[in-house]
C-alpha cells in the first residue's frame, strides 16, 4: 500500500548519536508532504480526466457503431430500392410491350377488316356499275327500237271543244 502524506508526516525516526538535524529533516519532510499531496491531487485529477475521457470515448464509440450500422442499413436499403426499381422497370417494360403488341394486333385486325370492307365495296361498286350499264343499255335499246317510229304514225282523233257544248 502506498504511503499517504499523513504516513510521511507521522513518521518518526529513532535518534542516534550524531544523527541528522531534526529541523532540517522536518522541513524536508514538510516539503515532501506538500509535493506528495500535490502529486496525489494531480493523480486524482488525471484519473478523473481519464475516466471522463473514457466515458466520452465510449459515447463516441457508441455513436460510431450506430453510424456504421446506419450506413450499412442505408446501403442495404439503397440496394433493395435499386433492386425493386429494376424489378418495377422490367414489369413496366413487359406491360408496355404487351400493350404495344395488343395495339399493333388491334390495328392489324382493323386494317384487315377495312381492307375486306374496301374489297366488298369495290365488288358492290362493280356490280352496281354493271347493273347501271345494263339499265342504260336497255334504255338505249328502247330508244333505238322501231316502236318509237310507230308512235309517230299514230293518229290523234280530233278533240271536241268542250267549251262549245256548255253553251
Amino acid at each position: 500500500m502506498p504511503l499517504t502524506p499523513l504516513d510521511i508526516h507521522n513518521k518518526e525516526f529513532s535518534k542516534g548519536f550524531r544523527g541528522y538535524d531534526e529541523d532540517e529533516v522536518n522541513e524536508f519532510l514538510d516539503q515532501v508532504i506538500k509535493d506528495y499531496e500535490m502529486i496525489i491531487r494531480e493523480k486524482k485529477e488525471l484519473e478523473e480526466k481519464v475516466t471522463n475521457l473514457n466515458e466520452r470515448l465510449g459515447h463516441f464509440t457508441n455513436i460510431e457503431e450506430t453510424l456504421n450500422k446506419s450506413i450499412i442499413i442505408a446501403q442495404q436499403t439503397a440496394e433493395e430500392v435499386k433492386h425493386n426499381a429494376q424489378k418495377e422497370a422490367k414489369l413496366i417494360i413487359r406491360e408496355a410491350e404487351k400493350n404495344a403488341d395488343r395495339i399493333v394486333n388491334e390495328a392489324l385486325t382493323k386494317s384487315r377488316k377495312i381492307t375486306l370492307e374496301i374489297e366488298e365495296l369495290k365488288k358492290q361498286s362493280k356490280v352496281f356499275r354493271n347493273r347501271f350499264k345494263m339499265l342504260l343499255e336497255a334504255q338505249l335499246d328502247l330508244l333505238d327500237n322501231n316502236d318509237w317510229d310507230e308512235l309517230g304514225k299514230f293518229q290523234v282523233p280530233n278533240v271536241v271543244d268542250i267549251s262549245q257544248d256548255n253553251e
